[in-house]
């Protein structure tokens, strides 16, 4: 069979879509950006307190006191865990893709219900849609708009649409055709038809659909958060790539509890719609107990209690904004989920802090941060390994990036074991890879260390009998702690400098046919026109170096002491290091 060469095709047509599209995808980015971003600036503006009493009330009047002071309870739970700021950023990106993907799907569902031609179209466009993997709507969406919110919302409102237009299509369909027959009996419109019988008969299973559509939004917001949207994706992706347990579980129970209160208010919002489902509801509460905890308002005093708690909320959010503006420079710096980078990105934006610069981080996998400074959306990156580790990234973009110089001389990989194995040399384990379970445990595929080991390594010392796992530098750590608990032999793909060095007892193989090659340089990258944008920052950077003894504690302390507050470990670090911080910035 001839070779087909769909990916070419496809990236021949996103290319094209880029070039000629871009006043359309800048048009649609201002418009998702500024919902997203004035919807988030609405729901953090005020007191956590005040929002989680207004969002109370609404519960309450949904579904009844019982369910209103759980509510209360669990977002008072995911602000006490620190979580409530980026709770209400992925609630904005959540509320705008899902109002965007039924505002696209029910319509689309309606005209699959009334004209069965469209319906059988729709529905092989819609299974491919459903069983499409939701990270590759990611990869033309940041080719088409960048990094952020926006390329979340865009993948995540098209990953939402099928059960928006599924659920109106089956709604409708599932009307009773004497109910319909009999409109038509009298002369009904067509149009009369579906908005006086058709659509309040289906809107309970409408109302699942919407309900599907802001779960099935909840669930991208994690992979959203690759891709450099705020919110509680962004932390658990975080916490995902650098293996905090902790900030990976606090992050995690923020969004079950933000999905919990979501999925039973929208259920008890199509309840109260449905005039059969709310008369049933009705007929259903008891007296006693359970009259009390189901007790829900009527629409008058619970619309007087909203909007009091509406402007409460308002007023506190007004004046705790005020003078919270600032008035600095703002500048976007990037960074990919490892140690060192980390640790001098946290550096430097404490640096830039105090000179009076806002400072934005996004946390991104390379491919996609590379992409963020080709077309701009990214200022910064201080992590580029080179000639080799990111090579591949690099020269695709280069002549729309601006190498600022180098920072750190001794990077290095290699492979790396137990301390107290007895290979130490890549060479030893030639013919032991029973020993070691037939593998060596990588990293992100997409990695420059991966190729090399893959390409070079293993061919060049004849480790033909062992596997190259594919998985992700946190499930790596994983692996080797595990391996370290429980005493068995591994070996993983590792780099220099890494803070693994210091926590777990291993050590690095030798590499005497050097099929790693000579030793990486860590560059720090800036988008185009860096230098003129930045000027006193690019002097900073073209003078600023590091050496093991400086960046070794900075990554012990900002990675393990003070991993959950960097900004405490780069304090301390100043402390401990007063001539070194001197120079960043003279």
């Amino acid at each position: 069979m001839p070779r087909i060469h769909l990916g070419d095709w496809v990236t021949d047509a996103v290319n094209f879509l880029t070039k000629h599209g871009k006043p359309v995808f800048s048009a649609i980015s201002d418009v998702v950006g500024g919902l997203v971003h004035g919807l988030s600036h609405v729901l953090t503006a005020p007191p956590s307190l005040a929002l989680a009493a207004l969002v109370a009330m609404l519960c309450w009047w949904l579904r009844g006191l019982l369910a209103g002071v759980l509510t209360f309870v669990g977002l008072m739970v995911i602000d006490s865990l620190g979580q409530w700021n980026a709770a209400m950023e992925t609630l904005a990106l959540v509320l705008v893709a899902s109002f965007a993907a039924l505002i696209i799907g029910i319509p689309l569902g309606i005209l699959s219900a009334r004209v069965p031609r469209f319906g059988a179209v729709a529905r092989p466009v819609l299974d491919f849609m459903q069983t499409m993997p939701a990270f590759v709507y990611l990869i033309p969406a940041i080719s088409f708009f960048g990094l952020g919110e926006v390329p979340g919302v865009v993948a995540t409102m098209i990953f939402s649409i099928p059960p928006g237009v599924r659920l109106t299509e089956l709604g409708i369909k599932q009307v009773d055709k004497e109910m319909v027959e009999a409109a038509e009996a009298f002369g009904t419109p067509s149009s009369r038809i579906l908005t006086r019988v058709q659509l309040p008969l289906a809107l309970p299973t409408i109302m699942t659909g919407v309900n599907q559509v802001i779960m099935l939004s909840l669930s991208m917001v994690v992979i959203a958060g690759m891709v450099g949207a705020e919110g509680l994706g962004a932390n658990v992706f975080g916490a995902i790539t650098q293996y905090n347990l902790a900030a990976g579980a606090e992050s995690g129970l923020a969004v079950v509890l933000l999905a919990i209160i979501l999925d039973r208010m929208t259920g008890a919002l199509g309840q109260r719609l449905a005039p059969a489902a709310r008369r049933h509801a009705e007929r259903a509460v008891q007296g006693g107990v359970s009259s009390v905890l189901r007790y829900r308002p009527r629409p008058a005093l619970a619309l007087s209690g909203v909007v009091v708690f509406a402007l409460l909320a308002a007023t506190l959010g007004v004046v705790g904004s005020g003078g919270s503006g600032g008035k600095g420079k703002p500048i976007t710096i990037g960074y990919i989920p490892w140690d060192e980078d980390i640790a001098v990105t946290q550096l430097w934006k404490a640096q830039l802090e105090k000179k009076g610069y806002q400072v934005t981080l996004k946390q991104v996998d390379a491919g996609p941060l590379f992409a963020g400074l080709g077309q701009g959306d990214i200022d910064l990156f201080l992590d580029a390994w080179l000639p080799a580790t990111h090579a591949d990234y690099y020269n695709r973009y280069k002549d729309k990036l601006t190498d600022i110089g180098v920072w750190y001389k001794n990077a290095s990989m290699q492979l790396a074991v137990l301390k107290d194995d007895p290979a130490n040399s890549v060479a030893d384990l030639k013919g032991q890879s029973s020993r070691y379970q037939g593998r060596v445990v990588g990293i992100e595929p997409g990695a420059g260390e991966m190729k090399i080991v893959k390409n070079k390594v293993l061919p060049g010392y004849g480790l033909g009998d062992y596997k190259l796992v594919e998985s992700s530098t946190a499930a790596m750590l994983a692996e080797l702690n595990r391996s370290v608990q429980s005493k068995q032999p591994i070996v993983v793909t590792l780099w220099k400098p890494h803070w693994a060095y210091t926590k777990f007892p291993i050590k690095p193989l030798a590499d005497p046919q050097n099929a790693f090659g000579a030793a990486e340089k860590v560059h720090a990258l800036g988008r185009q026109g860096f230098a003129k944008d930045f000027p006193q920052l690019n002097t900073w950077l073209k003078k600023f170096t590091m050496t093991d003894t400086d960046l070794f504690p900075l990554e012990d302390l900002v990675m393990n002491k003070y991993k959950d507050q960097p900004a405490k470990g780069v304090a301390e670090w100043e402390k401990q290091h007063p001539d070194v911080v001197k120079k960043l910035t003279s």
